[in-house]
């Protein structure tokens, strides 16, 4: 399995441009590239999706563990020409970092430095970050390695000129110099308040990952990391062969519940494998969306309605009255709904985009949201079932993540049954979550299913269930 873990030396280096540039310079090659990313984000996946033509699989040690994670770069770099993997945050950051990630899954890391006001002094950069990972500090101040890294070479970013890069060049020791990307490159993805655009937004035109797929051909030595065999992954500790575990799509005819997934630009935040994990053990998914169409599909036994955008959206949302009603209805009759996030938005009473601006929405909840200037919630969380639900047994654990900008209104969440404890990634108890009416759950948490793999299998006998 041939892989590399794009890193940088903090967030904003240029980290998802490298990245994106390399998966769209291999795919030119006549490549198979297969995607991952570092941690919970949604946003940096549906990218790789829209350059790589692959779905893209999180990694997350905290979430999920060694041994899921190890199992799904597997299983999905199986077939692949090679895997990339996008970092997180700066490459030793946090318990489980970038670095922990590299080792566990025995692949090299490709270094990025944001060069800009920098020359010689990259090599001392350099220097220390691959003296860190592999512990070799001073006798003073001696580190511990971090089982299995490796460095397969540096990327610089935002390099000024052709001169500017031969000095950064020069100043590099004992590692590759696989090339740069010119700080007048002239590609940006646009932000918005969670982070990049999503890919459902086609924030980089087909034209524009074309011409960043030539720049890394022209200033980055892609032959090097393509080259069959240079960078290859070696079994971590434990790891094994998991390639008959392809999780292949439930066959239609063999499924045994129908479950409609809310996607579309206001609700596009899922991961894959919770997608994958569904199919597996038997469900048929059909998509469908809550800004255009009028009706829920035919046939259906449940609901999953992921997180996103609703708020960018609400006044088309709440123009749908059709489709409010027919969630409204599902729920009322006490069939299975399971809702994350922008989904909870979705089942309240309304959206307040500012304190003049309301729009009406489902109504399953009797609280409204209202978004906030600032982050409201972000962070690991562990959940505790505290009672028996769509989701499971009671005493049942699974892990996710939070992150959203808007909130329940004060006040207005009192008296609602919930079926979570939760703990955030320090294991510190948070407020109780897992709001429930008759048999829907909704929360602001991301479960990653693969934390847990009997989710799938409750969600689905909840639905099946109701028959």
């Amino acid at each position: 399995m041939p892989g590399i873990i794009v890193a940088g030396t903090h967030s904003g280096c240029g980290k998802t441009t490298v990245t994106l540039g390399l998966m769209a310079a291999l795919k030119k090659k006549g490549l198979i590239v297969q995607p991952f990313k570092a941690g919970p984000d949604f946003i940096d996946t549906g990218l790789h999706r829209l350059v790589t033509d692959k779905p893209s699989r999180n990694l997350d040690l905290w979430i999920c563990g060694e041994d899921y994670v190890r199992s799904c770069f597997s299983r999905y770099s199986y077939g692949a020409d090679i895997s990339v993997v996008e970092g997180v945050m700066g490459l030793y950051d946090g318990s489980l970092s970038t670095a922990a990630l590299a080792g566990c899954l025995g692949i090299p890391i490709v270094l990025v430095v944001d060069a800009y006001g920098m020359a010689e002094t990259a090599g001392a950069v350099v220097k220390g970050i691959r003296d860190w990972g592999l512990g070799m500090g001073t006798e003073a101040n001696p580190q511990t390695p971090i089982p299995g890294i490796s460095f397969a070479g540096v990327i610089f970013n935002r390099v000024a000129s052709e001169n500017h890069f031969n000095r950064l060049k020069e100043s590099i020791m004992d590692m590759p110099v696989l090339g740069y990307l010119p700080r007048d490159l002239n590609f940006e993805i646009p932000h918005r308040h969670l982070g990049l655009t999503t890919a459902e937004d086609n924030p980089i035109s087909d034209d524009n990952i074309e011409r960043l797929a030539d720049a890394v051909l022209k200033y980055i030595d892609v032959d090097s990391i393509a080259r069959p065999g240079s960078y290859v992954s070696r079994p971590a500790s434990g790891q094994t062969d998991c390639r008959e575990q392809s999780l292949a799509p439930c066959d239609v005819l063999l499924a045994t519940c129908r479950i409609a997934v809310a996607r579309d630009r206001a609700f596009c935040f899922y991961y894959e494998d919770n997608l994958d994990l569904l199919r597996e053990a038997g469900a048929e998914l059909v998509f469908f969306s809550p800004l255009k169409d009028t009706q829920l599909p035919a046939n259906i036994d449940g609901i999953y309605i992921g997180g996103g955008y609703p708020e960018l959206h609400a006044e088309q949302l709440s123009r749908n009255s059709s489709m409010l009603m027919a969630i409204r209805d599902f729920a009322e009759s006490d069939r299975t709904i399971y809702a994350e996030c922008g989904g909870l938005m979705y089942l309240s009473k309304g959206i307040w985009k500012t304190e003049h601006e309301r729009y009406e929405m489902a109504g399953v909840f009797p609280f409204e949201t209202v978004m906030k200037k600032g982050r409201s919630r972000l962070g690991y969380r562990e959940i505790g079932l505290t009672r028996d639900c769509l989701l499971g047994s009671s005493n049942e654990v699974a892990r996710g993540h939070e992150f959203h900008y808007s909130e329940i209104m004060e006040g207005q969440d009192q008296g609602i049954a919930r079926s979570y404890s939760v703990k955030n990634g320090s294991g510190d108890s948070l407020s109780a979550e897992g709001f429930t009416y008759k048999r829907t759950l909704a929360s602001y948490i991301h479960l990653h299913f693969g934390s847990n793999q009997t989710i799938a299998e409750a969600f689905i006998y909840s639905c099946k269930d109701e028959r």
